[in-house]
């Protein structure tokens, strides 16, 4: 009977670290010597594919500066593997352990943050309207019986529907399975308009065939807190990711990863998406916070 109650504890035990495990990153990497990063293919320059299964980006960059302090403090060299994800699958891959960190272009809200942990904010976006230079629209108000792209799993549209300038505004929705896919909706004439985060507008503008047939336009529809998603108890991870970024905005380098990425000509076609730092990004990084997209005030 001892046999059997001692076998029965560390087997206990067992599942007990292996539980421990799941949830803490820095133990998971000290043990099996590798990480998961998730990224998106088409999230403008916060992430994106650049083929052949490497990926660049904002937020991807500043998860590999995450990741090689990770490193440091799991004491050996790990494999770094990147996972594509989605807009609707990118929270269950986090939750079930299939991706350790999430670095693509995920709103942090409230009910969000009941299923994950997002790291502190490290952009602010504004939700704006991407159609045709020729299109004629240039207001809410000119959606009306119009076709709106957006992306399968976001928030975009509800934000549209709930503007008090959309009062009256009948439109009709196509999806896309990515932002890719949903600005080739807008492209091939199939949508009128494609409604998402500003960056991923502009970024998807930047690689276009011929980016001065669009433009940003309109008012803005929301102004949302994009952060790196955790699981959510890893507060090991949690932590150390938020020191990174702590670090990298009191060092002045997260201003140059912003210059790089946003301001400059990137990969692999060399083109400047030339986004402005905004007021609300800046303020995000002079005070710390994983505030959801609630607390914000309505712009």
């Amino acid at each position: 009977m001892k046999k059997i109650l001692l076998a029965a504890a560390i087997a206990g035990a067992a599942s007990g670290t292996a539980f421990a495990q799941a949830n803490d990153t820095i133990a998971k990497a000290k043990s099996s010597g590798a990480v998961t990063m998730g990224v998106r293919e088409s999230s403008g320059a916060l992430s994106y594919t650049l083929g052949d299964g490497k990926f660049a980006g904002f937020h991807v960059e500043v998860c590999q500066r995450i990741l090689a302090e990770l490193e440091k403090q799991a004491g050996r060299k790990l494999e770094v593997k990147y996972q594509p994800v989605t807009s609707q699958n990118r929270i269950p891959l986090v939750q079930n352990g299939t991706v350790d960190i999430e670095c693509g272009s995920t709103t942090n809200n409230a009910a969000r943050q009941k299923d994950v942990s997002f790291l502190n904010t490290t952009y602010v976006e504004e939700v704006r309207i991407a159609t045709k230079a020729n299109s004629g629209i240039d207001t809410i108000a000119k959606l009306n019986g119009k076709t709106i792209a957006t992306t399968t799993g976001t928030t975009s549209v509800q934000h549209l529907r709930k503007h008090e300038r959309a009062a009256g505004v009948d439109f009709k929705e196509v999806f896309g399975k990515d932002h890719a896919d949903s600005f080739l909706l807008l492209e091939s004439g199939r949508a009128d308009a494609f409604v998402m985060d500003g960056s991923i507008l502009a970024g998807n503008i930047a690689n276009a065939k011929n980016p001065a047939d669009f433009r940003i336009v309109g008012e803005v529809l929301n102004v949302e807190p994009i952060a790196i998603m955790v699981r959510k108890e890893d507060a090991g991870l949690k932590k150390l990711g938020n020191d990174v970024i702590a670090s990298l905005v009191k060092s002045g380098e997260m201003n140059k990863l912003w210059d790089k990425w946003f301001l400059q000509p990137i990969p692999p076609k060399n083109i400047k998406v030339g986004l402005a730092l905004s007021e609300s990004t800046k303020q995000a990084w002079a005070t710390p916070n994983d505030k959801p997209m609630e607390d914000y005030a309505k712009k």
